[in-house]
């Protein structure tokens, strides 16, 4: 039981720069819940309301939009010790504009806003790690607006490359493609050029 909880306490950790106490710890095992979910299965879905964050604890998941002519644009591609969840909709309770699905089969630990608000914000450790995540969110969508202006796509292919390698290997070509707003047809041509 404790076991599966050591990737969320060492992150948290790490993070804020605090050790958790046993009591502490304690704490986090009553209120996060474990859940699995199977290849395709969603975590969350377009128009229901946010009621969870999720840490992956095992595999990886996509954050999605699908626009009117039915095509998919990925706004995020999430793997292992990444937090799962669409914050507006989650601290606001308002209904989500994105799909947030597993790619592979997840373990994840889940916990509502109520319960983060009343038992888990209150320890230091977790209220520092969520400073230190709100200011990389902040950075990192600054960065991704940035870069969907003003970059070519060779650039951004090479950002993602030096910022996320493991992505390569872990997600299909289509897919972060999708990611850094490319065909996969112009992904490819990128690809085979950074090989030469």
């Amino acid at each position: 039981m404790m076991s599966e909880f050591t990737p969320l306490f060492d992150y948290v950790e790490k993070l804020s720069g605090k050790v958790l106490s046993a009591d502490e710890k304690q704490v986090f095992m009553m209120h996060f819940k474990s859940k699995k979910l199977k290849k395709r299965q969603y975590f969350l879905q377009e128009g229901d309301v946010c009621k969870y964050t999720g840490f992956i604890v095992k595999g990886s998941a996509r954050t999605f939009t699908v626009d009117e002519k039915g095509h998919e644009h990925i706004l995020k591609l999430s793997v292992e010790n990444w937090w799962l969840n669409d914050f507006e909709s989650f601290y606001q309770l308002t209904p989500s504009r994105f799909n947030i699905q597993a790619l592979e089969d997840m373990e994840i630990l889940q916990i509502t806003n109520a319960l983060v608000d009343e038992f888990i914000k209150p320890i230091p450790a977790f209220a520092a790690m969520q400073n230190v995540i709100g200011q990389n969110y902040t950075i990192a969508a600054q960065k991704r607006m940035q870069s969907a202006i003003s970059q070519s796509g060779e650039e951004r292919f090479q950002e993602l490359v030096n910022e996320y390698p493991h992505f390569l290997q872990r997600f299909p070509q289509a897919m972060i493609a999708s990611y850094l707003g490319l065909s996969p047809e112009t992904l490819s041509r990128i690809r085979k050029n950074s090989l030469k």
